[in-house]
């Protein structure tokens, strides 16, 4: 829907021109509230030294880009044939790329924060290969789905609220479901 040239709303119309559109509203479009919240924590909270990108997006086949960079139709739709998996080249080698890249930029005393999946292999494999202990996730994650991980981080991102991390090495990655996230009251 998107991509299709005949869509005529904002961001579709945008995706059409050689300009393109932001990726991090493409990928926002695309997974809806969990990529919103994700967006919205990063951008609340991220902490990088002058001339390091604090938002990036794990892109299939072209690695780590910032969320502000600009995509097509054309780019999108060869994203779309990368199969996402930790084992796939044409997935890993880009993000393991940039990781490496990031990592040196950052230095030996900076942290990482994967606002992904962290029960799935496909970012945590290639990631830890490069951090290490120094990849951390937000501990509330465990017990979580997409959409749960979604509106915690935006909640989060309203409040000014960081959540906390732990390393994604030796971390228990999965655990009962926590509670479900309180009902929040509309405002008009």
């Amino acid at each position: 829907m998107l991509a299709d040239p005949r869509a005529q709303f904002a961001l579709a119309r945008q995706l059409q021109t050689p300009a393109g559109a932001p990726l991090g509203d493409v990928f926002a479009f695309l997974s809806a509230l969990y990529f919103r919240g994700k967006l919205a924590y990063a951008h609340a909270f991220a902490r990088t030294p002058p001339g390091l990108p604090g938002v990036l997006v794990i892109t299939p086949g072209d690695g780590l880009c910032r969320d502000g960079e600009r995509i097509t139709a054309q780019r999108l739709r060869a994203l779309g044939t990368v199969p996402i998996d930790h084992e796939n080249p044409y997935y890993s080698e880009p993000l393991v790329r940039d990781a490496r890249a990031l990592e040196q930029l950052g230095g030996d005393k900076a942290r990482f924060v994967l606002l992904g999946s962290v029960a799935s292999a496909k970012y945590v494999k290639p990631l830890l290969s490069v951090f290490g202990e120094r990849l951390l996730f937000p501990s509330d994650f465990v017990g979580r789905g997409d959409m749960s991980r979604g509106g915690l981080l935006l909640r989060a991102a309203r409040e000014g609220r960081e959540l906390p991390y732990s390393p994604v090495h030796g971390a228990v990655l999965r655990g009962r479901r926590p509670p479900r996230l309180p009902k929040l009251r509309r405002t008009s």
